[in-house]
């Protein structure tokens, strides 16, 4: 059985909130460390960053999908993955058309670097990334299917910025392709959580702002040829055998 270590909720520099330690090569370093083989880059609307997280796992065996944490106009955090790079700086653009023209006060708020695979600043972001778009969260589950890419309602168990916090029971009819967990549940805490997510896959994250929190909370999944988006994509599904784990925690297989 082909069994593959995800952590698909990371952040960088350029999200304000994050800590100035999560720098590309040393990202992919604690990944190597913690024996993760796949991993989203999920700045706060935002993917800048994603070149950089590209460029620096080469070789390294670690893989990179390139993704957005997009906060809708209700406040609600969705995690929108790519199938390639192109894609997220198209996908990038319809979001930042839609963030409201507030700067950041680094100070206040945090820095926001964009960066290359060698830690080097090559621009600072203006604009607050934290912050909802003019765009409800159905509309960017909507959106993002358009481009080809994977939306999972982020940490649905937390008292805000979530989709259940917010609105409520998650529709049936919502096309959504998986739903995260955040690290605070204990493993039977998590399976009270089951039926609210409905058939849809579940899966648990770090939702990184630090080194040491990178795969302290992560996703198995068996039977992919590869860590891939494309094999992603299928073992949310289900398709061939393909699975996610339970349960998923640090002592997972």
């Amino acid at each position: 059985m082909d069994l593959y270590r995800m952590d698909l909720h990371i952040h960088t520099v350029l999200s304000p909130c994050a800590e100035l330690d999560m720098g590309a090569p040393d990202i992919i370093s604690r990944c190597r460390e913690e024996d993760i083989d796949l991993i989203a880059i999920t700045d706060h609307n935002s993917a800048l960053n994603c070149e950089a997280l590209n460029r620096a796992s080469t070789g390294s065996g670690v893989e990179v999908i390139c993704g957005l944490e997009v906060q809708s106009s209700e406040d609600i955090h969705v995690l929108c993955l790519m199938p390639d790079l192109e894609k997220a700086r198209a996908f990038e653009e319809w979001v930042r058309k839609r963030l409201p023209p507030y700067r950041n006060i680094p100070d206040k708020f945090g820095d926001q670097f964009v960066i290359d695979e060698d830690n080097h600043v090559i621009d600072e972001y203006e604009i607050l990334l934290v912050q909802g778009i003019d765009a409800t969260a159905d509309e960017i589950i909507e959106k993002t299917r358009s481009f080809g890419g994977l939306s999972i309602l982020a940490h649905i168990d937390r008292p805000a910025y979530s989709y259940v916090a917010v609105l409520g029971m998650i529709p049936e009819n919502l096309e959504v392709d998986a739903v995260e967990l955040s690290g605070r549940l204990t493993g039977s805490e998590a399976l009270f959580w089951l039926e609210k997510a409905g058939k849809r896959s579940v899966i648990r994250s770090s939702d990184a702002h630090t080194l040491k929190d990178i795969g302290q909370e992560r996703t198995t999944m068996a039977l992919l040829g590869k860590p891939s988006f494309h094999e992603l994509s299928l073992a949310l599904k289900g398709v061939d055998g393909r699975k996610v784990l339970w349960p998923w925690d640090r002592n997972s297989p």
